[in-house]
């Protein structure tokens, strides 16, 4: 039987020829590439991965749904089949996609189906969106990783690519927004608003709760 390296060796290589082979696409014209998952709120997902050198932007959006240009009303509310997701653009030369896998899955509670934390409800589960074959293998041995050194199931979905829509403006970097907004705490910078919202959400007592040190993200916080 091959061993999780092994097949993170043949993946690594698929993807390599998948992209010799690719000869259009906006990403690759720019020198870039992109993986799309879904982390529970995607301000979260955004804020994490956009401090990883290589990672270029992070546009939180909807995808995995049936509803066209759907709306953040649209999707919380449920029956659209959409998740919060986050389509990370990153320089291949500097970070891999295996590396950003790697984090991703210990970056959420993949444990949990019925969404993350304190956001409950199907549009905040977790998933990895894919492309092709390698992109596949590579997200199926990452979690086949994952979960052996977690020791639990990990119930984080590996689905085909469907069509991103990117978040209404003010969705985009919340986390580091000077806009005041009203909240439960009371008018709050957006930046202000996103850490207290954050840290009341359990977030990251919960990851460092299941991953311990090998939790990328919650040293932030």
């Amino acid at each position: 039987m091959l061993k999780l390296r092994d097949l993170k060796a043949l993946a690594l290589a698929g993807l390599i020829a998948a992209g010799l082979c690719v000869q259009s696409g906006t990403a690759k014209a720019a020198g870039t590439e992109e993986l799309i998952v879904a982390g529970g709120c995607f301000w979260c997902v955004e804020s994490d991965f956009e401090s990883v050198k290589g990672v270029k932007e992070v546009i939180s959006g909807y995808t995995g749904g049936t509803k066209k240009d759907p709306s953040y009303r649209d999707v919380t509310k449920g029956g659209t089949g959409h998740y919060e997701a986050a389509k990370i653009i990153y320089n291949p030369s500097k970070v891999s996609r295996e590396q950003l896998l790697h984090m991703f899955f210990r970056s959420v509670d993949p444990t949990d189906a019925g969404g993350q934390f304190c956001d409950r409800g199907d549009s905040y589960r977790t998933a990895v969106f894919v492309s092709n074959s390698a992109e596949k293998q590579l997200a199926e041995v990452e979690k086949a990783e994952a979960q052996a050194v977690l020791g639990k199931k990990i119930v984080t979905p590996i689905l085909d690519t469907s069509t991103f829509y990117p978040a209404e403006d003010y969705h985009q970097d919340y986390y580091k927004g000077k806009k005041i907004v009203v909240t439960r705490f009371g008018p709050k910078k957006q930046s202000e608003a996103y850490k207290r919202y954050r840290q009341a959400c359990g977030r990251d007592a919960r990851v460092q709760q299941l991953w311990g040190s090998e939790a990328p993200f919650t040293a932030k916080y």
